[in-house]
């Protein structure tokens, strides 16, 4: 019985590739002709509520003809389950044109006559990285102006079939879906896809790609823009080359051509970032050797005769300072003179790459037609969910029409809410992070007795030290947390940003962004803060010890410095973050599409349609580009905020975003359906973001080198205290160690075992002697020290911000040259607009137009006259 039933399948699908002559691969309609715009799928469930989604869907399709636009509908028995409809909407010529005045769409009127940019010496240098001119500019450059029915003669179109991009075509359609109603219900007017999808009535509505994306299309009226952008773009094969922006823009609209954009630009800034950062590093490497501090501390002479106070109570015993040789050396990696240099060079390029990247959105702005572009109406709507909750009613002063509002007090009661929620959240972080500081404190002591040989108290293998070995557990487990809390803040963020009702789209997208950065600066971060500022500092000395709930002894950093383990702490989080960023882009969407994609290489194109195959793919989403501007924001974050202690973090970071480019692309063409294009001049408030990172990094830079880092103490002593002429650093590391008589310990802090019978001790600070009358009190040396930093952080921070300020100015957010075509544009659209008028006119008046008086002739050519002054 059931190989009798494949068989009857089998035969019916035979019946239907004979029957159909057309591929269903095509984004046409059966005639061929009319191309397939938007495509909405649903399943016709027989449940309790299948007779209200049939009469919704029956009137919104009905209110879509009326709109002009035109139908056709796939039986569910011609798709590939069986189970689903799918209705194809093709939007004529008279539509396109009525939406497109509507939308103040731009269209070409005239060719550019505008000179190119004089080409670029290093061209020939740079070919290998080009890509050919057919992919990089896909369209003619063309003066544009918006578009007007009455005018049409006035436009250059060639084709009525093609003068309107598909992703413009896609765009005026979803216009229309989202404003169109479906009826009535409980006294209230419904309309728009949105609230179809949301209860049920449809299961999906998208735009189709253009070609399956490792082919082209049989069709030769179509492009095959998405197998040229897999081709040239989507692989990582392709790492190496420019980005076809263009192209990007013309296939996905302007506001995912600007996302690609400025991470490219990014990506290309990070490079010199990046090529510092590793001179730096490299200047540590090579000059590891010679550092003074690193030569006392192992010693054995000087570092094995130092014996250093427990770092744990009863449990710890006391160990020699050459225990910490190899941390010391590798810390000079980073701690170095070169750190100074890199903080405040970082805190100059970021300037720069901000200033550079207003300069690369205003030629973007001119070049993607966006200069006098403001928000889109779409993005200024009022949303679905504020219309259905919110039931007052007020007039619109500028419309003048009655508009729905949220009262004051229900808006009030909103906010606060949303506000202790975040509020909760991030203490919640907080308690993690104290959770994760407990944990340090707890576990030291074991992998101290572990670890430290009571015998010889000599050194362990090599850098696996007690504070090591706490630092990466904790970095991990930290990491484990922040994944964690970011897991189940996303959703609470969406929560309590839907229960604020926005008014706007754009509103709700702001609130969304603050609320989400908000949490994953402080989820992120925290760690690498208590690090930089906290650990180490508030210690005490032996004797006097700092508690934390008076009962676990705070940290202390290595005599080598604490940059040491924020650089540990910065590389865990910040390739971890990397690597599980790229898995989850990747992986997850590759496999939720396994099937999907082995179907459509292993089925007739007869049987699985171009709609079919794009709607088994992903769903972008509208907070797609979301996440990917979020992601890349924390990043940026990591290699301005902490970079003075890991030089390499620019490395790591450019490392990631030449993979993320391609990741990024790869999913966008092949694992998800193609997004509705969308218009946007900027990167929008990430920029403001941005801007405010960068100010404070300069900040967190200054308090790094003074506080986490020995560079001040070092040079204190260089200047201020050293006594050999000859060798300046040497005796520092005795200087920087402060002396502790054992039998001053109290119960609670004296070890158990004192196998060698020490009676003092050394320890990190600058305190007297206990021979001296001011017993264990801070020396001048500290107050110099302190002073010194205070001062370093003031002038450090005075000439960033000065040579930032500068830079700021002495570069023109706009290039004079686009300065000049954009009047020049200006100039000539108006002169072609005011020309066409004048025609018009006077054909109107040798008609005998009585309308047409000599008046509006004089007027019309005083206007032409003025636009020529101007």
């Amino acid at each position: 019985q059931q190989s009798g039933r494949k068989y009857n399948l089998f035969l019916k699908r035979r019946l239907r590739i004979d029957k159909r002559h057309q591929s269903k691969d095509s984004i046409f309609f059966r005639d061929g002709v009319r191309r397939i715009d938007f495509v909405l799928s649903y399943v016709d469930d027989l449940n309790k509520e299948w007779e209200k989604k049939l009469e919704r869907r029956k009137e919104f399709e009905s209110n879509l003809q009326k709109a002009g636009l035109e139908l056709e509908t796939e039986d569910k028995k011609e798709s590939e389950d069986g189970k689903i409809f799918f209705v194809k909407i093709h939007a004529p010529w008279e539509v396109l044109i009525t939406y497109a005045e509507v939308l103040n769409i731009k269209v070409p009127i005239k060719e550019n006559d505008i000179p190119s940019m004089v080409e670029n010496p290093l061209d020939c240098v740079l070919s290998p990285l080009r890509l050919p001119e057919k992919v990089m500019h896909p369209e003619p450059d063309y003066f544009t102006a918006p578009f007007s029915k009455d005018k049409q003669e006035l436009y250059l179109i060639n084709d009525e079939s093609t003068f309107f991009s598909p992703s413009m075509r896609n765009r005026i359609v979803n216009y229309i879906l989202t404003r169109c109603p479906y009826g009535t219900e409980e006294g209230k007017k419904k309309f728009g896809i949105k609230r179809l999808l949301n209860n049920g009535t449809y299961t999906a509505a998208y735009p189709l790609h253009d070609c399956q994306y490792w082919k082209k299309a049989n069709d030769p009226n179509c492009d095959s823009e998405r197998y040229t952008l897999y081709m040239e773009w989507a692989r990582f094969l392709r790492f190496y080359k420019e980005q076809p922006l263009d192209l990007i823009r013309k296939y996905y609209g302007e506001k995912i051509g600007i996302y690609f954009a400025w991470l490219g630009f990014y990506t290309e800034m990070l490079f010199l970032a990046a090529v510092v950062g590793l001179i730096c590093f490299l200047y540590g490497l090579f000059t590891m050797d010679e550092n003074m501090s690193s030569k006392e501390i192992c010693d054995p002479a000087i570092g094995g005769e130092i014996i250093m106070c427990p770092l744990c109570d009863k449990e710890c015993e006391y160990w020699r300072l050459n225990t910490t040789c190899e941390s010391s050396q590798y810390s000079h990696l980073f701690d170095n003179v070169a750190t100074l240099f890199f903080a405040i060079f970082m805190g100059i390029w970021v300037t720069l790459f901000l200033e550079f990247w207003k300069r690369r959105q205003a030629r973007l702005k001119y070049e993607w037609d966006l200069v006098d572009f403001e928000e889109e109406q779409q993005q200024l709507q009022l949303r679905p969910e504020y219309e259905a909750k919110c039931t007052q009613k007020k007039r619109n002063p500028i419309t003048q029409e009655m508009e729905p509002y949220m009262p004051l007090t229900s808006q009030a009661v909103r906010f606060c809410v949303s506000g202790a929620t975040v509020l909760f959240w991030v203490s919640l972080i907080i308690a993690s992070m104290i959770a994760v500081i407990v944990y340090r404190l707890a576990v030291y002591a074991a992998f101290a007795s572990l670890m430290e040989n009571t015998q010889t108290l000599q050194p362990i293998s090599g850098l696996l030290t007690p504070q090591l070995a706490t630092s990466v557990t904790a970095s991990c487990l930290n990491f484990v947390i922040i994944m964690i809390l970011n897991f189940f803040y996303e959703r609470i963020a969406i929560w309590i940003t839907d229960m604020e009702i926005p008014r706007t789209h754009m509103e709700y997208e702001n609130r969304l962004t603050m609320k989400m950065f908000l949490f994953q600066f402080v989820n992120y971060y925290s760690s690498c803060f208590y690090v930089a500022f906290f650990k180490g500092k508030f210690v005490g000395y032996p004797g006097a010890y700092t508690y934390m709930f008076n009962r676990w002894r705070n940290e202390e950093c290595d005599p080598a410095g604490c940059l040491i383990e924020l650089t540990t702490q910065l590389t865990i989080v910040m390739a971890g973050k990397q690597i599980w960023g790229n898995i989850q882009e990747a992986i997850v969407p590759w496999i939720c599409n396994w099937w999907g994609r082995r179907k459509a290489r292993n089925n007739p194109e007869n049987l699985y349609s171009r709609w079919e195959q794009d709607h088994d793919l992903q769903t972008f989403g509208a907070l797609g580009l979301f996440y990917e501007y979020l992601e890349m924001v924390i990043q940026f974050g990591f290699i301005t905020l902490f970079v003075a202690s890991f030089p390499l973090a620019p490395l790591l970071a450019l490392m990631n975003n030449i993979l993320e480019i391609r990741v990024d692309s790869w999913k966008l063409t092949t694992q998800y359906r193609r997004p509705v294009a969308a218009k946007a001049h900027s990167i929008g408030v990430w920029q403001e973001i941005l801007n405010g990172m960068a100010i404070l990094s300069v900040v967190t830079n200054a308090f790094i080198v003074a506080f986490t880092s020995d560079m001040i103490p070092r040079l204190v002593y260089y200047y201020a205290y050293s006594e050999n002429k000859d060798s300046p650093m040497s005796g520092y590391i005795n200087n920087s160690l402060s002396v502790f008589l054992i039998s001053d310990f109290p119960a609670r802090n004296e070890p158990k075992e004192n196998p060698e019978n020490f009676v003092i001790c050394r320890y990190r600070d600058y305190r007297y002697p206990p021979d001296h009358e001011r017993k264990y009190l801070h020396t001048m040396q500290f107050w110099h020290i302190l002073a010194a930093k205070l001062a370093f952080i003031i002038i450090m921070e005075h000439v960033v911000f000065i040579v930032k300020f500068f830079v700021a100015w002495m570069i023109p957010d706009v290039p004079a040259d686009v300065k000049a075509k954009i009047k020049r544009e200006k100039y000539l659209t108006q002169k072609i607009l005011h020309e066409y008028e004048l025609e018009k006119l006077k054909e109107r008046l040798c008609q005998g137009d009585k309308r047409a008086t000599e008046k509006e002739f004089i007027a019309t050519e005083g206007r032409m006259e003025l636009s020529r002054a101007m």
